[in-house]
């Protein structure tokens, strides 16, 4: 299928992960210019070779963080697609410290703030963008133990659908991909917690997680990045031209409402 985004350029955050890395090879299938960017500047050069990328190393939780990256990545984008994130703290909502709310906000909800007060005027300016955050499933069906994961994911939803509101009449479109229990390194760390926790096997503790956590989660496994990649390459394309401020759930059923 072509994707009719020859030659744009594409920024990819959280791009040496195992999504972003999945999305970075559909995008140069599809002829896309690609900059992969994540903290470790090893892992990003690594996973950028594959696709003849450049590659910069940036930490993205902080304004001078987010400044200093742009100084030298550029605004020369038409594609953004932000993947980046973590689970962060777990347990009780009301037991949540500052230093958690804070890592989660700044991590999963401010660095997109931040990189699309830098991008997103250039792609108006230039009357074509596609942007896609990277939500979750957390934010249909909350979970109590991952409070500060849900407000921060929330909060992203809330300022993609808010953008897209203001400005895809100007040809900048915004979206979301809500993904849930994908094969990744955040939810090896979960389940390699679990396991030692409860002292299995991991497969035994992604058994008991998708038993006692996700039931409704009705495919019974982990999805994989690459299960995930195609609706974000979609919705970085041409043909998702009249796709904008929605929220596209890749859940494998995890979420028991209806989308709507």
């Amino acid at each position: 299928m072509d994707l009719k985004i020859k030659g744009r350029k594409a920024l990819i955050t959280g791009g040496s992960g195992g999504m972003g890395i999945e999305v970075a090879r559909l995008l140069h299938e599809a002829g896309v210019e690609l900059t992969l960017t994540d903290i470790d500047q090893e892992k990003t050069e690594a996973a950028a070779r594959e696709f003849g990328a450049r590659a910069i190393a940036g930490d993205l939780s902080s304004v001078e963080g987010v400044r200093k990256f742009v100084d030298e990545a550029g605004t020369d984008f038409d594609i953004l697609v932000h993947a980046a994130g973590v689970t962060g703290a777990k347990g009780d909502p009301l037991q949540m410290e500052e230093k958690d709310w804070e890592e989660a906000l700044n991590i999963d909800f401010l660095s997109a703030v931040r990189m699309m007060r830098h991008f997103g005027p250039a792609m108006v300016d230039r009357g074509w963008g596609r942007v896609v955050f990277v939500t979750s499933e957390n934010v249909a069906q909350p979970y109590p133990e991952e409070t500060v994961y849900n407000s921060a994911k929330s909060a992203l939803l809330s300022f993609a659908k808010s953008v897209a509101m203001a400005h895809s009449d100007k040809g900048l479109l915004v979206n979301c991909v809500a993904p849930a229990f994908i094969e990744t390194p955040m939810t090896d760390g979960m389940m390699e917690k679990r396991s030692d926790e409860l002292g299995v096997s991991f497969d035994e503790a992604i058994e008991s997680f998708l038993e006692e956590d996700r039931p409704y989660l009705v495919l019974k496994r982990r999805g994989k990045a690459e299960e995930v990649a195609p609706v974000i390459a979609l919705l970085c394309s041409e043909l998702s031209s009249f796709v904008t401020g929605a929220n596209w759930r890749v859940d494998g059923g995890a979420v028991g409402s209806i989308n709507v």
